[in-house]
């Protein structure tokens, strides 16, 4: 398979599809640890050597420090060296008010020990609740720690465009923002697309296949009822709603089957293969739950979408009015649709 690559920051060169880790994380059914770690390798072997995961991931990190264990102890440690991982810091939001150079230091020390590894790719921080201060100093102390070698990258996980600007504008060497991106979310190509242009960072992109409705076992079916199965599907369920409904959803997803049958391929590899055709995109970032689940993503890279594919797939787009305001700012609102199924305190016993 053709593994497509893009330079992320200067000598740091990532695979265009990342592999989530969202999947193996506690709370998503019982996890087999052995062959969740040959699972990894195997995204590994086809190219996918990036990983993405998060502090909150429960037990994610393990996972992925134990598929680099095992990349050294089989392969040596040369091949277990070109396995990335990309983490998040996500301070709770009872922690936001107290936060502290200990607390920041304390938890890439924590993800340094569980990724078995002496400096992280790529951390890539979070701030719930702008209405409390703290996040410059949060992103300054991270620079410290970059600095001090523990670091190599920072990036940002769901900042709007005006929070993003003034962290930049403060000095961070801002290289990424993880994002939602999709066929049905387009709101990173508003405001933030202009300042990624002017300041010269990258969008790594999750929800491109929106919790698994961008699918086609989807496609013809009736509207599910509330509640669904797990939030992940209410949460991409809204985002539906928030399009323009169930009928332009199944407009949608017609096309991107017809699209598919040309590249021979299914609709959540054409709605992924869509992300990385937009402007600032870097990386889709997708699960995988086995390694036929891989092999799919890694088809993601070969997939070229035509200027007639496209136009077709935006043709239904421009039918949609487009979901409200910046990134992520329907998920910040705690008492509206989307915001009040978020959980915001993640890091149980974590002072």
């Amino acid at each position: 398979m053709t593994t497509q690559t893009f330079e992320l920051a200067p000598g740091y060169t990532i695979p265009r599809v990342i592999r989530g880790g969202w999947q193996l994380a506690g709370g998503h059914g019982e996890i087999d640890r052995e062959q969740a770690v040959q699972d990894l390798v195997a995204a590994f072997d086809l190219g996918i050597t990036t990983y993405d995961c998060a502090d909150i991931y429960t037990g994610v990190e393990d996972l992925i420090g134990a598929a680099r264990q095992h990349l050294k102890q089989t392969r040596g440690a040369a091949e277990a060296a070109r396995m990335q991982v990309h983490t998040k810091l996500v301070p709770d939001l009872d922690v936001l008010a107290n936060i502290s150079r200990d607390y920041i230091r304390g938890i890439v020390d924590q993800s340094l020990g569980r990724l078995k590894t002496d400096r992280l790719d790529l951390v890539q921080f979070h701030w719930w609740d702008y209405t409390l201060p703290g996040h410059l100093e949060a992103m300054h102390w991270l620079k410290e720690l970059q600095q001090a070698g523990k670091v190599r990258n920072l990036g940002t996980t769901n900042f709007d465009t005006d929070h993003l600007a003034g962290i930049i504008d403060s000095g961070i060497p801002l290289v990424s923002q993880q994002l939602q991106y999709s066929v049905l979310d387009q709101r990173p190509a508003k405001q933030l697309a202009a300042l990624a242009e002017d300041k010269n960072f990258s969008f790594l992109c999750y929800g491109t296949v929106a919790g698994g409705f961008l699918a086609d076992r989807w496609l013809d079916q009736p509207e599910p009822e509330m509640p669904l199965e797990n939030r992940s599907l209410v949460k991409y369920k809204l985002i539906i709603d928030d399009f323009g409904g169930w009928d332009l959803f199944q407009s949608l997803l017609a096309v991107l089957r017809q699209v598919a049958d040309r590249h021979a391929t299914d609709i959540a590899t054409i709605a992924s293969a869509w992300v990385l055709r937009q402007p600032h995109v870097a990386a889709v970032i997708v699960g995988a739950r086995n390694r036929a689940h891989a092999e799919a993503n890694a088809r993601i890279m070969e997939i070229a979408l035509s200027k007639a594919d496209m136009a077709e797939i935006e043709a239904v787009i421009a039918q949609s009015a487009g979901l409200e305001g910046d990134v992520y700012t329907l998920e910040r609102d705690r008492s509206g649709r989307h915001g009040n199924i978020m959980h915001y305190n993640l890091n149980d016993g974590r002072v």
